[in-house]
């Protein structure tokens, strides 16, 4: 009997989950807890960490899942790591339900690197107007350049001070439109953007203002997991659920 575990996050996920519930197929939902207000879901959910690759083994075996589909945030690569190695250690078949990248077109002016340390590096040392479009978890390191002002757009407000002296954070829940972001830079007066490239449509609203800005973006790479097939679509997961070798 089928049982899947979808670790889920993104916009993909949730997609998944509805797909999963309609067709009446016996599914957990798990989060993070990254987030206070995670978006409700039609099944089942759980929320927080396994403890690592062996816990992950361990919940797999006792709860008697067949499947795992990793919708994680691209930049949720330490999960995704962990999940690859349980499935692995358990024999339990897993996919990942990724989005493509995003794309420079013409008239983007990118900055590309592979780290936040390559992001807080390529900032200018003048003083500038930072949109800091990366979430919450990596801010630290960007007080090596205190002298910029950062925008923060937060899903949950700061449980805790930042560590940016000068910042300004804006509370929403994407997705974004790019009227709305024109109009949020504009009136921040930003004059760099920095990015985690996610992929998607909900977050990309703020690259489209960007080039209409004419503004420079420091695009960071997604970091690297182990290899595992991957899929585009919820059709393409489906048919994987299926025949879960192809």
């Amino acid at each position: 009997m089928t049982r899947i575990l979808l670790l889920g996050g993104t916009t993909e996920a949730s997609t998944l989950a509805r797909t999963l519930a309609e067709a009446g197929i016996d599914a957990v939902f798990s989060y993070a807890g990254r987030t206070a207000r995670p978006v409700g879901q039609p099944l089942p959910t759980r929320v927080g960490g396994f403890g690592g690759a062996e816990g992950l083994e361990t919940y797999l075996n006792t709860e008697g899942f067949t499947h795992v589909v990793d919708a994680t945030h691209p930049f949720a690569a330490q999960m995704s790591t962990n999940a690859v190695q349980a499935c692995a250690a358990v024999a339990v078949p897993l996919c990942a339900f990724e989005r493509p990248a995003w794309q420079a077109a013409e008239g983007d002016r990118w900055l590309h690197t592979d780290s936040i340390d390559g992001a807080v590096a390529a900032l200018p040392d003048a003083p500038a107007r930072v949109f800091l479009a990366i979430g919450k978890q990596n801010l630290t390191q960007f007080a090596a350049k205190p002298q910029h002002h950062y925008l923060l757009r937060l899903v949950d407000e700061p449980a805790a001070n930042l560590p940016l002296p000068s910042t300004t954070v804006e509370i929403a829940r994407g997705p974004f439109d790019v009227a709305g972001d024109t109009a949020l830079m504009r009136r921040h007066g930003i004059t760099h953007v920095v990015a985690k490239n996610a992929g998607g449509a909900g977050a990309a609203a703020k690259l489209s203002a960007a080039r209409d800005l004419a503004l420079p973006v420091i695009m960071i790479g997604r970091p690297v997991v182990p290899n595992r097939p991957i899929k585009g679509s919820v059709a393409e997961v489906m048919a994987w659920l299926s025949h879960p070798a192809a």
